[in-house]
């Protein structure tokens, strides 16, 4: 399909929450956004709100369908639709987890997904939601630019279409134009006068005795030869009056200033609002040439400079992290190359130190290049969910998931992101990521199971993983923030 692009430029001189602020009100609103600028990941941030459709399911495999509807509306190989912005439109969404299962039918059987237990008033959360959006601001923050697209779909008559991206592109200008600084908007409020924190109110859906006894239980499925590894996850659960009051777009900026990421986001899904600070990418695709990005092995920041150099040491010396990563880049070759060239998947890096400000992580870099007459549905089907937060062999890691942790992970470990309709992907893994609703809010952390694995150290690395969210929690149930 032909397809014109109209285009306007702004320079940046706010933040992109001061951004997202703006839009808060509108339906469907989302950011994508790294936090820490870094040119190969963390170069753009997309904001998006009222999509011209949206696309839910549950309890079954739509990605086939979402992908004829995608391709009514695709454009993909003009050249100057990514000049711009990798992302100038196209659908923005997430797969839950649980949709996993769906996606392995012939492993689980039809319909046998972990039924999700968080209940809204207008339903359950869905196993995947996508809204199709006609417009999309990219910050450009090499360039210190903000570049508007507008399209005018659904419209595919010319004069139509041009009528409507012109008439969307004037209403997204001048929200743009009245955009207030942060300090204008005043989300963080005096510390007089709060109460207390509420502590009680805080909760696992394991006791640390819990936990470790099923970690002992993964171990025994490791030492029967069942599995080399296995993602194990608790949920933390808040429920406080205080967080009805509390303004989601202010809690991200919190979030994102406690852990700043390449890969962190919000989305406002009408029934919860998605706030993720996630440092790992799933899978990117730009015109052919595909990423994954496994993280596995972590360790807190130091409070000194001598300790955070000890904990750096540590982790990279550590044979037990090693393995972990070692064997989940092996099991994302093999996801990749069910869709990649013959020959192209390689290793870019192998296991690289990342710093982040609550801890340190080792990723590895994997690439390839789609072969043809693949798209990024069938590197979707091929490679979710991502097999650093489920294990290896992955479907039977993922049996046992589902059988020590008896809760369903929603969200978590599931992924975000967005497929343009000029064909390029990034999506990442759901960590560091709550879930905000009316007075509660939950997250899940958790840690990959190994021989070596032992279980008072991966329940302490939950913990240390859960640091920057609980802290969140903590200030926004004293009333820190609106």
């Amino acid at each position: 399909m032909s397809q014109e692009i109209l285009w306007q430029e702004f320079e940046l001189s706010s933040s992109v929450v001061d951004l997202l602020a703006a839009f808060s009100g509108e339906k469907y609103v989302f950011l994508l956004e790294s936090s820490l600028y870094e040119p190969s990941m963390g170069r753009y941030s997309f904001i998006g709100c009222d999509p011209f459709a949206v696309v839910t399911s549950r309890g079954k495999d739509h990605l086939n369908n979402l992908r004829k509807k995608f391709s009514q509306y695709c454009f993909a190989g003009q050249a100057d639709s990514t000049e711009k912005s990798p992302f100038p439109a196209g659908i923005m969404g997430f797969l839950g987890y649980e949709y996993g299962y769906f996606l392995e039918k012939k492993a689980f059987g039809r319909g046998k997904g972990c039924p999700t237990d968080i209940n809204y008033s207008r339903g359950v959360l869905p196993d995947s939601c996508f809204g199709f959006y006609d417009c999309i601001i990219t910050v450009d923050h090499m360039k210190n630019k903000i570049y508007l697209s507008s399209t005018g779909l659904p419209e595919l008559k010319g004069g139509k279409r041009r009528r409507k991206a012109v008439e969307r592109l004037k209403y997204f200008a001048g929200r743009i134009s009245s955009v207030k600084t942060s300090g204008e908007r005043n989300t963080i409020q005096n510390k007089k006068n709060r109460p207390k924190n509420r502590s009680g109110l805080y909760k696992s859906n394991f006791t640390k005795r819990q936990y470790i006894n099923a970690v002992k239980k993964a171990l025994e499925f490791i030492r029967l030869g069942e599995i080399y590894q296995v993602n194990l996850a608790q949920r933390f659960c808040c429920k406080d009056p205080a967080l009805k009051r509390v303004d989601p777009v202010a809690f991200y900026d919190l979030l994102r200033n406690l852990s700043p990421s390449c890969f962190g986001g919000y989305f406002d899904i009408g029934v919860c609002k998605v706030v993720s600070s996630s440092p790992e990418r799933f899978l990117s695709v730009r015109g052919r040439d595909v990423e994954t990005r496994p993280m596995k092995g972590t360790r807190p920041r130091g409070e000194t400079e001598g300790r955070d150099k000890q904990n750096r040491a540590e982790l990279n010396k550590s044979l037990k992290d090693k393995a972990e990563l070692l064997m989940i880049t092996d099991l994302e070759r093999n996801d990749l190359g069910r869709v990649c060239e013959n020959g192209s998947v390689r290793v870019k890096t192998l296991r690289a130190l990342e710093e982040y400000r609550t801890v340190f992580q080792t990723t590895s870099t994997i690439e390839g290049k789609l072969r043809k007459g693949k798209d990024s549905f069938d590197l979707l089907r091929a490679c979710f969910p991502g097999g650093s937060i489920t294990g290896c062999p992955k479907i039977r890691a993922m049996e046992i998931i589902r059988e020590l942790e008896g809760s369903p992970r929603s969200l978590y470990t599931g992924s975000m992101g967005y497929i343009s309709f000029t064909g390029n992907m990034d999506f990442n893994i759901l960590i560091r990521t709550l879930l905000m609703r009316e007075g509660e809010a939950s997250f899940h952390v958790g840690g990959g199971i190994v021989a070596d694995s032992i279980p008072e150290e991966e329940y302490e690395e939950t913990l240390v993983k859960a640091g920057a969210m609980r802290e969140c929690l903590r200030i926004a149930s004293r009333g820190g923030l609106r």
